[in-house]
């Protein structure tokens, strides 16, 4: 039998063994916590680094596009009033036989002017802060109409209410975004937009009857980057749906609910 020096020898060796044990979990646990918390915090900078840059992107878009809009509005806009001035007035002295031409060239140059306001509106964030979503998608709508460049619809659903002021700018201009590329790629004849309004969200469907495109073919550009960007910073999904000779439709959920508890 072990004498009772060798026992208490055994057991403090055990005891030690378990206390280094211990210390070293413990450590481990310590260490392991603390690397987590400085990657999330990593992470968090980084994800907060990214908000900013494109925030301070968004607000130099939208400083450059007013100012567009205020180019468009007092330059061309004014010497396209000027012209309108000038040709009514030469109306009087117009003989019968170019009153046809003389008439068509005042309803371009009107024609001109208005849309030039029409567009200096749709540029200018202040102005869609005015108008709202719905009320500024529907002015785009009608300026495609007026156009002639295609057949273009909204329609609404639900009980339309208002949502956050710098949302709104975004929501629009990834609208506008889609809408340009219809216009200039998709050459389709139909486009149609429905805002479907819940409390949980507000779904956004925007579709053409284009001829659409291989999306699995075709890379990424600018402008499908910029969309979905925009989407990522106001939290809202984006999904871009085409195929050749079937069009192409976009979706937006905006979650409205979160927005309210927030």
């Amino acid at each position: 039998m072990l004498r009772k020096e060798e026992i208490l020898l055994i057991v403090y060796f055990i005891l030690v063994i378990l206390f280094l044990a211990g210390f070293t979990v413990l450590f481990f646990i310590t260490y392991q916590r603390r690397k987590n918390k400085i990657l999330k915090e990593k992470y968090e900078a980084e994800q907060k680094f990214r908000a900013e840059l494109s925030n301070a992107r968004l607000e130099i878009q939208e400083a450059t596009l007013k100012n567009v809009s205020w180019e468009l509005h007092d330059n061309i806009g004014q010497l396209l009033s000027i012209a309108k001035m000038q040709i009514n007035l030469l109306s009087r002295t117009v003989v019968e036989e170019n009153r046809d031409a003389f008439n068509e060239v005042r309803k371009l140059v009107a024609d001109s002017l208005a849309e030039v306001r029409a567009l200096s509106r749709s540029l200018n964030n202040e102005v869609v802060d005015y108008k709202g979503l719905e009320g500024s998608v529907e002015n785009e709508m009608e300026r495609f109409n007026r156009l002639g460049v295609l057949e273009a619809s909204l329609k609404v659903k639900g009980n339309p209410y208002k949502i956050k002021q710098e949302d709104t700018i975004i929501l629009f201009r990834i609208l506008q975004e889609f809408f340009s590329n219809v216009i200039k790629y998709a050459d389709a004849s139909q486009l149609e937009v429905i805002f479907e309004y819940t409390p949980e969200y507000l779904q956004i469907k925007a579709s053409d009857d284009g001829k659409g495109f291989d999306m699995e073919a075709q890379e990424a550009g600018s402008g499908l980057l910029n969309m979905r960007s925009r989407a990522e910073i106001i939290k809202t999904d984006f999904n871009l749906n085409s195929s050749k000779g079937k069009g192409t439709s976009l979706s937006l959920r905006y979650p409205t609910k979160t927005r309210t508890h927030e």
